[in-house]
């Protein structure tokens, strides 16, 4: 191969070839460090509002023990929060107890153990399905109708009117809130566990044709007290999460209008993002705790 064959690439590269390469390189070099960077702002902004919104809902419970007590408020918010998403939770208890149920019938039929299918969907409900569903179905409900409302008044100065008047805002407009939902939290789960189970019992026994007294005896025997109350203490978890967020949400709401419509969405999506995260790391506790204490979580 002579020297001409050798250099014949180099007089292909078109003219200005190592400018261009050089700039691309650059372009790229920074494209990626500013990815870097915006990861690490965005992580560090992540960690100051998880502190702010604990902060905020620390304050909220404690001033709930201080006078003037916010009684009425209280059972105005617990009608709210519990008895108007009543309607819905069973609604969505029933079907989602016959779907289960149907799903799980056609899975165990293979290996005929249709039997276990209600201690299967009880335990399945009871400590997951239940207060899972229920903290999404509460926290879009409820959780947005409270960022909504709070979002409201300060863009519309009412709060700061509450402060004119010598009334603490977070003591009248959150607290209520927050304990209202963990109140009632527990008692709407208990609801759609029972409304699931009787959709359980529709599907198996009036429409599949099982045996009714075997259903409910390996119900009984394999459904324990403490699977319904992991669920219950999981529900009462997620009402801190979903109206905590939701009222800090609110209480921080600017820009107006579209402030309001912004904060309610961010409101909303972060709490069923967190009740889903929260649920995963409730079950490894609860499951922990079963181990320490000699439990077992299965019979």
């Amino acid at each position: 191969m002579s020297q001409d064959d050798i250099r014949e690439p180099s007089r292909t590269r078109p003219p200005g070839f190592s400018a261009w390469y050089f700039d691309m390189r650059d372009r790229f070099n920074r494209s990626f460090d500013g990815f870097f960077l915006w990861l690490a702002r965005s992580f560090r902004q992540f960690i100051v509002d998880i502190g702010l919104i604990a902060r905020f809902g620390i304050e909220g419970f404690k001033l709930f023990g201080t006078r003037p007590f916010r009684w009425n408020e209280l059972l105005i918010h617990m009608e709210f929060i519990g008895n108007k998403s009543v309607g819905i939770i069973m609604m969505s208890g029933l079907f989602a107890g016959m779907a289960l149920a149907y799903q799980i019938y056609l899975g165990f039929k293979i290996v005929n153990a249709t039997s276990l299918v209600g201690p299967t969907v009880g335990m399945g409900i009871t400590r997951e399905l239940g207060p899972v569903l229920t903290g999404l179905i509460v926290a879009a409900r409820a959780g947005g109708a409270m960022t909504a409302r709070i979002g409201s008044m300060r863009v519309t100065e009412q709060i700061d009117a509450l402060e004119v008047m010598g009334v603490n805002p977070l003591q009248y407009l959150v607290s209520p809130r927050l304990v209202a939902a963990v109140l009632v939290m527990p008692l709407l789960t208990g609801i759609f566990d029972f409304t699931a189970m009787f959709g359980c019992w529709l599907i198996c026994i009036k429409l599949l044709g099982m045996d009714e007294a075997a259903f409910f005896d390996r119900t009984f025997l394999w459904l324990e007290p403490f699977h319904i109350n992991e669920g219950l203490f999981k529900a009462a978890v997620f009402g801190v999460f979903f109206a905590v967020i939701c009222t800090y949400r609110g209480f921080n709401t600017k820009g107006g209008a579209e402030g309001v419509g912004t904060a309610t969405n961010r409101g909303v999506v972060l709490s069923m993002v967190m009740v889903i995260v929260a649920d995963f790391f409730l079950t490894q506790m609860i499951n922990t705790f079963y181990v320490l204490f000699g439990m077992t979580s299965w019979k």
